[in-house]
């Protein structure tokens, strides 16, 4: 299952959210890939969770960008032993980009300016502030096999590809794959990016059996509209 992420207009970005269960005959467990970044988003999740009759039991972050990791606290709150699994690159990012993000953002919060686009700025501020809270559990640095809301899934490990750390999933049971913001739709986010190496990430998510890409923003795609958006990328690196 799938909660789609959004681009309102006046608004920061949530990225998408992907939610596994456990196998059928064994107990309810959900395992949630990216949590968002506004509370109506990680709400949608907390739903999803009640309806199911099954708790949250572990997060992945397919990286640290705060429209796919503010939610993580929020979902704590709920389920206090759920088991975070990300990059440690969230570390290097609080004292790198966002520090340096929060800078800039008290600077504009000084400034007269609308409310509404003031009340996002702040709420970032404030995740960034208690950062620590976004800190995994289990680091992930390396690709490996791991069993997670009994299920055993496939996390692929990107280094200094979108971020410092990306890590993607694969489901062999439903060939789906979840990839994070190695696929954005419509276009791809280079501001924490290096273009090289996110061209190698592409190969390996190639080499993956998936039949069905979740991007981390936008409608999930096939392996052709994949392989439409890859041959894109390499053109736009080539030019």
């Amino acid at each position: 299952s799938w909660i789609r992420g959004g681009f309102a207009p006046g608004r920061q970005p949530d990225g998408n959210s992907v939610i596994w269960h456990s196998p059928p005959g064994t107990a309810p467990q959900l395992l949630v890939l990216d949590t968002g970044r506004h509370p109506e988003h990680t709400q949608k999740i907390l739903d999803f969770a009640t309806a199911a009759h099954a708790p949250i039991v572990a997060v992945v972050n397919s990286h640290w960008h705060l429209d796919h990791s503010s939610g993580n606290p929020r979902l704590r709150a709920v389920y206090p032993t759920l088991r975070v699994y990300a990059s440690p690159a969230i570390d290097g990012a609080l004292h790198g980009f966002l520090a340096r993000s929060r800078e800039q953002s008290l600077k504009f919060l000084a400034q007269p300016g609308d409310p509404a686009l003031q009340a996002e700025v702040r709420a970032d501020v404030a995740t960034i502030d208690n950062g620590a809270a976004l800190l995994p559990d289990v680091p992930i640095s390396r690709s490996e096999q791991l069993q997670l809301a009994g299920r055993r899934l496939s996390l692929g490990y990107e280094s200094h590809a979108v971020t410092a750390g990306d890590i993607w999933i694969y489901d062999p049971r439903t060939h789906v794959l979840a990839a994070g913001d190695l696929v954005t739709l419509p276009a791809p986010f280079f501001d924490t990016a290096c273009p090289a190496r996110w061209r190698t990430a592409l190969a390996d998510l190639a080499d993956a059996g998936f039949a069905t890409l979740v991007p981390g923003h936008g409608l999930p795609m096939d392996r052709a509209g994949f392989d439409t958006w890859r041959r894109a990328f390499n053109n736009l690196l080539a030019c």
